[in-house]
């Protein structure tokens, strides 16, 4: 029987087989995509290595007026300075009800540094970074401006997604660096200033429980978010259709996909690293 009478006869079962073979050429392809980006990123550092400065200024600082309050760095802090506060606020709430509110310091150096600055870290490089890559590349490929690069003989993956992907990795350190350094200051202003706790007594607990090898996994973290975010974003942008209206649409599906994505790698990372022993003793 061939596919098409396979269809007259049994249409609802052939739209089903239709779409999951549909999702899986879709997979397929995507896989293609991301192993092209990452195999041309040395192509772009010996090649293109204006236009990844260019890329790396844009996204640090932004452009246009974002430049006045510092782009996405100005962003990121933000951020984690009200989800520092928030630790501020729940944890010494909370730690007073049971008589422990000492070890506010604590929360701040458990969950700012294991759940907090790099997951906020990676909203903030979906929403600001990734969702302008992909606004960027889709309006160049309905202007038909990618096809444009490649009649001239560049190599438009390396030159549009793997500089955009190697500027993302390069521009998320300075940005946790300051995600992180903001939690743990909205945290401990919080606590110190508003609710009145001993400096010395929130410093204790917090440099008691802050384990250096912590922040290197919240790195790493941070670092695999940033290249699973541009990964999918520069695919979105770059396979955008559809006018205007598409590109939009695109980057809706590419904030959702990374969100997603990047929930899943720390869920990964944090259960391959903390999954068992958990790092972790209450002491001091």
């Amino acid at each position: 029987m061939t596919s098409t009478a396979f269809g007259r006869r049994y249409p609802r079962l052939a739209r089903r087989v239709d779409g999951w073979v549909s999702g899986w050429n879709n997979v397929g392809i995507q896989t293609k995509f991301y192993g092209s980006t990452l195999r041309n990123i040395v192509f772009a550092f010996v090649h293109y290595r204006i236009e990844l400065m260019r890329i790396i200024a844009q996204m640090g600082l932004g452009a246009g007026a974002l430049i006045v309050i510092g782009g996405t760095v100005a962003i990121v802090a933000f951020l984690t300075v009200t989800t520092g506060a928030l630790v501020a606020v729940q944890g010494y709430t909370d730690f007073s009800e049971i008589g422990v509110e000492a070890l506010t310091g604590f929360a701040s150096a458990f969950f700012n540094v294991r759940l907090i600055a790099p997951a906020t870290t990676a909203i903030a490089l979906a929403a600001t970074i990734g969702a302008g890559a992909t606004a960027q590349l889709g309006a160049m490929r309905i202007n038909e401006e990618i096809d444009a690069l490649e009649v001239m003989g560049i190599r438009s993956v390396a030159y549009l997604a793997s500089t955009r992907v190697v500027a993302g990795i390069l521009v998320v350190i300075p940005l946790y660096c300051v995600g992180v350094l903001a939690s743990f200051w909205a945290a401990r202003f919080g606590t110190t200033t508003i609710y009145g706790q001993s400096t010395g007594v929130y410093d204790h607990y917090f440099r008691t429980f802050l384990n250096p090898t912590d922040l290197v996994w919240s790195f790493v973290q941070s670092i695999a978010m940033a290249v699973v975010i541009m990964l999918i974003h520069t695919y979105y942008g770059f396979t955008a259709t559809g006018g205007p209206a598409g590109v939009g649409e695109a980057v809706g599906r590419a904030v959702r996909m990374s969100l997603i994505v990047a929930a899943f790698v720390v869920m990964m990372i944090s259960l391959a690293v903390y999954g068992q022993s958990g790092n972790f003793n209450l002491a001091g």
